[in-house]
């Protein structure tokens, strides 16, 4: 039987709709590959083996089969969103196991064009912290399993980066899609607010929160994102961009680290390559922008915790507690993005595109953080990923692009304004054809055993 891991959604899906392969055969590859690979990688916290075995063979008799822009293709969901049938523990052991009534209906939509929910990935309690670890597990970076694979969305990122899956969904509240995609080398997209279905109950982090896509190629985020949203992506080469270059970070106290910052220069010099109209330009980030940023990221949490923050892990109950405080205090208000899209009017009516880091510091070591101190997560989240939030506050689109690294992969972040997700992947697929980038990690995309030395977890 032909091995079908590895290969790109668009070619999975291609492949199933001509009748040379079938969803069912697709499928078993996956889950197969998912047996072996995921014990040292902590991507998926349920595999749905007999479930999706049943859903493949079930897309197979579809009389709509060749008309599916997803036919067979395995998806992760970030256990983050509802799947009929399966329990939603966002990353906590103290949440209700009971399954879930229906899907999403972004989940739905996803099925409804072909594909077939694989199984449910990592994340770090309630998705709170930019490294993925929980309960369920440590979420390891296929690019060196020393390394975390970033979060919220780590588990679905490192589950693209190692083959086990060719795309998956994640969500985004302060950059949950865009840092795991930096983390493990992938293309990730965070649409703009109200492009994909939203979060009614949990989750929704007063408003920020988006679900997006994290995949190896363009292609196939863009064929993803299309059916989340119920439109369509054309990757045909852009016109002429304006785009801003920037490294400087949002708020005081930041420091984005060398590597970081070239990645942003060398894309710069490919995008004037490109014809593009290069400019270095910062945004005019207002002054109570960091502390508004951090009030949300305390008050979601709390919000989606409920009755059950007693029993969850130390690290997640002190977030909760001051979460508590903020929303006595300052609580989230619906102003914010008004106020903060009006002070960054001027610079978007300048630029059609800003490229900035995505990451400020390379990925930390991948530990078991949530029995640690609270002080040193929130530290460390400052540190590695302070870049990504300001766009979820202001409801931009904002995607992540590989870029060229020193051991791990490098990456830069894409901004436009909204409405602008179509501008954002022509871009990054031109990016993607001018500079090709691995689709997936040393090791990971041939031999299942990664073989250097580099892929060895220590203890932790």
């Amino acid at each position: 039987m032909t091995d079908w891991t590895g290969r790109t959604a668009t070619e999975i899906a291609a492949a199933v709709r001509a009748g040379e392969a079938t969803a069912g055969q697709v499928i078993a590859c996956h889950l197969d590959r998912i047996a072996k690979l995921n014990g040292e990688l902590g991507a998926f916290i349920r595999v749905r083996a007999a479930e999706a075995a049943s859903e493949a063979d079930a897309v197979g008799n579809r009389a709509d089969l060749a008309e599916l822009p997803l036919a067979g293709v395995p998806v992760a969901v970030k256990d983050a969103v509802p799947v009929a049938g399966e329990p939603m523990r966002i990353g906590s052991a103290a949440l209700p196991d009971a399954p879930q009534g229906e899907d999403h209906p972004l989940v739905a939509r996803l099925r409804a064009a072909g594909a077939v929910v694989i199984g449910l990935t990592n994340l770090p309690e309630l998705a709170i912290y930019p490294f993925t670890d929980s309960a369920f597990g440590i979420t390891r970076n296929p690019w060196d399993r020393r390394r975390t694979a970033g979060g919220s969305s780590g588990g679905s990122a490192a589950a693209v980066a190692a083959a086990l899956v060719p795309v998956a969904h994640g969500t985004d509240g302060l950059g949950s899609v865009r840092i795991p995609a930096a983390a493990c080398g992938l293309f990730g997209i965070k649409p703009g607010s109200g492009t994909v279905p939203g979060f009614p109950a949990t989750g929704n982090w007063y408003g920020l929160s988006e679900s997006g896509v994290l995949a190896g190629t363009v292609a196939d985020a863009a064929v993803t994102l299309g059916v989340m949203a119920g439109t369509g992506f054309d990757l045909a080469e852009p016109s002429r961009l304006r785009i801003a270059v920037s490294v400087r970070p949002p708020g005081p106290g930041i420091v984005v680290h060398r590597t970081c910052a070239a990645a942003v220069r060398q894309c710069a010099r490919q995008l004037a390559a490109l014809d593009h109209d290069v400019q270095e330009d910062d945004p005019r980030y207002p002054g109570w922008l960091v502390p508004v940023m951090l009030s949300y990221w305390f008050a979601g949490p709390a919000a989606d915790a409920g009755p059950y923050a007693g029993a969850m892990e130390p690290r997640t109950r002190r977030h909760v507690l001051a979460g508590r405080a903020v929303q006595r205090v300052r609580p989230p208000v619906g102003k914010d993005r008004d106020r903060l899209r009006a002070a960054l009017a001027p610079f978007f009516d300048r630029h059609d595109v800003l490229v900035m880091p995505t990451l400020a510091r390379p990925c930390p070591p991948a530990r078991r953080y949530g029995e640690r101190s609270w002080l040193r997560s929130v530290a460390m989240s400052l540190m590695f990923a302070p870049m990504t939030g300001v766009w979820n506050l202001a409801g931009f689109p904002a995607a992540s692009v590989p870029a060229a690294g020193a051991g791990l992969p490098g990456a830069v972040q894409l901004v436009a304004a909204p409405g602008g997700e179509q501008a954002l992947l022509a871009l990054a697929a031109q990016l993607e054809r001018a500079q090709p980038w691995p689709r997936h990690a040393p090791g990971y995309s041939g031999s299942l055993r990664p073989s250097w030395e580099a892929s060895k977890p220590r203890d932790s």
